[in-house]
């Protein structure tokens, strides 16, 4: 474990969040083995990182009350339902867009169906996140999500943003922006609520 790692760990246990390290993609299902349990009621958010990961397809095969977000042919009014869900979920999943290494989340959010669950609602959450993803401070996690992120993710959903066209943020006021929520997490009243799992792999954007 290199040091930048380390004290991305060692900052978020101080900021209450708990820290686990996977060396590799494989140990990741291991670890959330342990800390689900059999039966909970699991939501999501939406991430490239889990996806890559198989997390998805681990909840579904998985002894667990998952509610799929990407379940086929859902309509828009049942993928809010199970939006709503996940603030009473035992458990939320999720990716995360950059962690500092003072050990503060921040994301950016379309719609907040992703950052508000993180924030409030399900008993515990669970951060799977790639160390491509470790920055050095919240200006750095601000660029990365704008310039790296956002654009990727907006060409990934099919949206017309003049990002999803040029590859860079230009903090446009188009109809299908996804740049709208703007959510740095620094800490938690719950020292047992926050569980981060840091993989030492290239994961999402």
């Amino acid at each position: 474990m290199d040091d930048k790692i380390e004290q991305t760990l060692r900052q978020l246990q101080r900021n209450r969040m708990t820290g686990y390290f996977a060396e590799s993609r494989e140990e990741v299902t291991g670890l959330l083995s342990k800390l689900l349990r059999p039966g909970e009621t699991v939501g999501c958010g939406d991430s490239v990182t889990l996806e890559q990961l198989g997390v998805y397809d681990f909840l579904r095969n998985g002894d667990f009350v998952f509610l799929d977000k990407y379940r086929e042919g859902l309509s828009p009014e049942e993928k809010r339902e199970l939006y709503i869900k996940n603030f009473s979920a035992d458990t939320f999943l999720t990716g995360t867009n950059a962690v500092t290494r003072d050990g503060r989340l921040f994301n950016i959010d379309g719609n907040g169906s992703r950052v508000a669950p993180m924030v409030y609602g399900p008993k515990q959450v669970i951060v799977v996140i790639g160390v491509n993803k470790i920055v050095g401070s919240v200006q750095e996690a601000v660029e990365r999500a704008r310039q790296v992120a956002a654009p990727l993710d907006a060409k990934r959903l099919g949206k017309n943003t003049p990002c999803a066209k040029l590859g860079r943020c230009v903090d446009c006021r188009h109809e299908q922006r996804i740049c709208n929520d703007f959510v740095l997490i620094t800490g938690n009243f719950d020292k047992n609520r926050f569980k981060i799992i840091l993989v030492n792999e290239t994961l999402g954007y």
